[in-house]
């Protein structure tokens, strides 16, 4: 059964795309599935999309919810568009790290530090 409530609040602002959860935990395939074709349908509005998601209020993460960020930021990378994460949790933060995950996003404790990190 698939639901048409958005998993997202998405916010625009200065040419930045600015994405935050609805759900704490990220764990249910159905709806990271729907998180990424919702993200996609974005980025692809966009020339260049500058995409930032902020992880305020996120307590857990799955592994196909990794997967999913890989997925936009490859596709982020085709459109030749930037990608920035923030507000990420300890713990969290803890499993980019141990999946190296952490060299290949830029990471940013704040939305406003990421959203100054993006290239013109």
């Amino acid at each position: 059964m698939r639901t048409s409530e958005s998993r997202l609040k998405v916010k625009k602002d200065g040419g930045v795309i600015e994405v935050q959860f609805r759900d704490r935990n990220i764990l249910d395939e159905a709806n990271i599935q729907q998180i990424g074709e919702e993200i996609k349908t974005l980025i692809d509005s966009e020339q260049k999309p500058k995409l930032l998601i902020n992880f305020t209020d996120v307590d857990h993460l799955s592994s196909a919810a990794l997967g999913t960020l890989i997925t936009v930021n490859n596709r982020l990378r085709s459109l030749q568009g930037q990608l920035r994460l923030s507000n990420i949790d300890p713990q969290i933060y803890q499993v980019f790290v141990i999946t190296k995950l952490n060299k290949l996003f830029e990471i940013h404790e704040t939305a406003d530090k990421a959203r100054a990190s993006f290239k013109p």
